[in-house]
């Protein structure tokens, strides 16, 4: 292994730009973090300032370098990964956006969306790419800016603007124009890329009227995608790994064989599954994706997204106001021996995976003249593990085997009452590293097998740190809570018959 050489992974989240240097031994060393502007032009439009994005990477890139007095050729590599499914479209000269970057968030396109499904386009597009059609991905946004923006389409057409997720907009500017690529992950979230033959797809960019010039290369995860400028940080830096967030995050927990899966447990829930070199066809209201790998081989994943994780205790804390802090969650859930029949079901924007049903609403139900402030907060904690669970249940049933384990990070996995309800509610043992910056963690790994600084085989051990919860709930009990749970679910629901919800 290569001695005194350094990874530095740089992650471009929704909110903040963040650069973590890594070691040989993959501790980190050095770390910045800059939040950048949220930009709402519009109700249920978000935007954010490419540029800024830019600005801000290279801000916190230069901090974290910089802290350590690093010597030209410390850093062996880099490696990248961002927010998914957010665009970028640029002019191929100039480098300069054409218009904002447009969020994954953002929901301008979902009467596109609508009239897609009502022409009869999902199935064909969930055969092709795994997705839902849903403007959360990038092919009705980056259709609209062609359409609303003036002379779009036509520049489109004569090869003058590129396309990309914000890692290709970032190698580009990084390359200054060297580079122009993306990778298999960011590919699969756009709803343009078949992930079975793992090209763009013809048939798609005809029914989105994009024209193919404008796409980047795509390739595997880990590799050379191509080399900084040499003005960035005094000479010439390898980008060799290269994953959108959830995926990068999948690998750095080294969840690297089928069946190994990580929850993300942050203001929502993201769940994937390795399946290996399978596609899984999910039943459940699933998605099909790709995943990192450690090879040019391709694997999938099964995704499945809770959307209020814990942001239930934000709203504990935040509007009903009988919490101060996230902290003191755990003592206070830990204070009464379970909640008196109590299930609280935090659908404020609907319920994602596996119900998607964008009319549910929250539910509380089983109060009582008994129910305390304490029951109401293991309640709303409880509820987290609850909904991690629903889409434990329809993975295994898409794939027909049970987890071996179920790694954790975000920030609610510091919670250690959660992560053991978790375990008990799920019968699954769950595993929290002692490095939880699991994405960042991610890209570095891909970047520094790539580079040689990393093995393959090491990574594959069972790293120090660990902090395992075992299921120790007996099963009558887990069955009475969960179908308590599954009942208060369908109250939550919307009733199309107008009787009640």
């Amino acid at each position: 292994m290569t001695k005194h050489r350094y990874i530095l992974a740089l992650d471009q989240g929704t909110t903040s730009s963040r650069a973590i240097v890594f070691d040989e031994t993959g501790a980190i060393r050095s770390r910045a973090q800059a939040e950048y502007a949220q930009i709402y032009p519009k109700d249920g439009w978000v935007e954010h300032d490419p540029v800024e994005i830019y600005s801000s990477v290279v801000s916190v890139a230069s901090e974290a370098v910089a802290r350590l007095n690093l010597a030209r050729g410390d850093i062996a590599a880099i490696g990248i990964t961002n927010q998914r499914e957010t665009i970028v479209c640029w002019d191929k000269a100039t480098g300069e956006p054409i218009y904002n970057a447009i969020v994954w968030q953002c929901r301008r396109t979902s009467d596109v969306c609508d009239r897609l499904k009502a022409s009869g386009y999902s199935d064909m597009i969930y055969e092709k790419t795994g997705l839902p059609v849903d403007a959360y991905f990038s092919a009705t946004k980056l259709a609209w800016i062609l359409e609303n923006v003036d002379g779009a389409r036509s520049r489109a057409a004569r090869g003058e603007l590129l396309f990309g997720t914000v890692d290709t907009y970032l190698m580009w500017k990084l390359s200054a124009g060297g580079i122009f690529a993306t990778d298999y992950t960011n590919a699969s979230r756009t709803m343009l890329f078949n992930i079975h033959t793992l090209d763009w797809d013809e048939e798609l960019l005809k029914l989105f009227d994009i024209p193919r010039c404008m796409l980047p290369e795509v390739k595997p995860s880990c590799g050379l995608f191509g080399y900084t400028s040499a003005d960035i940080y005094g000479s010439r830096v390898p980008i060799t790994g290269v994953a959108g967030d959830q995926q990068a995050a999948l690998f750095g927990q080294r969840c690297f064989a089928r069946g190994t899966a990580k929850n993300t447990f942050g203001t929502g829930c993201f769940l994937l599954m390795n399946t290996g070199s399978v596609a899984e066809k999910s039943r459940n209201g699933l998605i099909t994706t790709l995943a990192a790998s450690g090879t040019d081989r391709p694997h999938y994943a099964l995704e499945g997204s809770v959307f209020v994780g814990g942001a239930v205790v934000q709203w504990l804390r935040d509007e009903l106001r009988i919490i101060k802090t996230a902290a003191e969650t755990e003592r206070i859930a830990r204070s009464v021996p379970d909640t008196l029949g109590m299930y609280v079901v935090p659908a404020f924007v609907g319920l994602g995976a596996p119900h998607w049903d964008a009319y549910a609403r929250g539910t509380v139900t089983g109060l009582t003249r008994g129910t305390t402030r304490e029951h109401f907060v293991r309640a709303a904690l409880e509820s987290i593990a609850y909904q991690v669970n629903d889409v434990i249940r329809a993975m295994q049933d898409d794939c027909g085997e049970k987890f071996g384990f179920l790694a954790v990070d975000g920030g609610a996995s510091a919670n250690d009452f959660l992560m053991q309800f978790t375990a008990d509610i799920s019968d699954i043992t769950v595993t929290r590293p002692a490095v939880v910056e699991s994405t960042a963690l991610g890209a570095a790994y891909l970047a520094g097998l790539a580079a040689g600084v990393y093995d393959i085989a090491e990574l594959s051990e069972k790293p120090d740190g660990i902090t395992e919860f075992a299921p120790a709930m007996a099963a009558e009990t887990r069955d009475r809570l969960v179908s308590g749970w599954n009942a208060a679910v369908a109250r939550a629901k919307f009733d199309p018959s107008g009787n009640g919800r």
